[in-house]
């Protein structure tokens, strides 16, 4: 039982990370200016690399002959288990720093729990990314304080960004039954201390420039941990996985 929890939360880390990195790469050539381009680019190939990491440890559980490589580019919709909250489009620069700095103080308080795993290989892997992660959440909040209390454009956007994104966050201050079964054995992060820390971390960057902290999401028809997505991951994969399905047997 807890090798098959195990399996669906590494997918879960790992297709959350992919998923943010592929959203984020989107911006490519269409950033606002060129060192908003670079530094989500290095944030988007950041996400991707840990996605690898913790795709491969999967991999390895499922022992079915794929590896890292076919998990992210030869399953199909229902069979990813990503957050919800990273397949959500890109929208405008708020939106985009919106949804970044909520998945970065989710991210981040999951990784540091992560680091006192009793699973050797995944505190090895936390140890890593925490200190990515640490910068990302950073920069993102930054970009939340800098836009909510700039002109009175820029804090429009941000309030409508909040506004669109904040049913997603359910499942940022939630957990499945595995994973709290998981968090008991001293595998994973407890879902109930990682909802506390994010909320709190999301509540100190939105009052220090009076945004308004909507109500707690409570629900969502959808969840991104049983497969149940929005239409919008169907068509990001689509994309990103063309080229390995139109040519599998393609080497460089």
């Amino acid at each position: 039982m807890h090798e098959q929890n195990l399996i669906a939360y590494l997918l879960l880390l790992g297709d959350s990370a992919l998923v943010q990195g592929q959203r984020l790469c989107e911006w490519c050539g269409r950033a606002p200016a060129l060192e908003e381009e670079l530094a989500l680019m290095n944030v988007g190939l950041d996400l991707v690399g840990q996605a690898r990491n913790w795709l491969e440890y999967a991999a390895a559980l499922l022992d079915d002959g794929r590896d890292a490589d076919a998990l992210a580019f030869r399953r199909d919709e229902r069979a990813f288990r990503n957050l919800l909250l990273v397949e959500q489009p890109n929208g405008d620069f708020a939106v985009t720093m919106t949804k970044q700095f909520l998945y970065d103080a989710w991210h981040l308080a999951v990784l540091q729990q992560l680091q006192a795993s009793s699973d050797e290989r995944i505190a090895g892997i936390a140890a890593k990314a925490v200190k990515e992660v640490t910068y990302h959440l950073r920069r993102s909040g930054e970009w939340v304080q800098r836009l909510g209390g700039g002109t009175d454009e820029s804090r429009r956007r941000m309030l409508d960004a909040i506004a669109a994104l904040w049913r997603f966050t359910v499942e940022l201050n939630t957990g499945s039954d595995g994973e709290v079964q998981l968090a008991e054995a001293g595998i994973a992060a407890d879902p109930t201390q990682v909802g506390a820390a994010w909320l709190k971390q999301v509540s100190t960057v939105f009052d220090s420039v009076d945004l308004p902290l909507p109500k707690a999401a409570s629900h969502f028809y959808l969840d991104g941990r049983k497969g149940l997505h929005t239409e919008h991951l169907g068509l990001l994969l689509a994309e990103m996985q063309f080229l390995p399905r139109a040519y599998p047997d393609a080497t460089w």
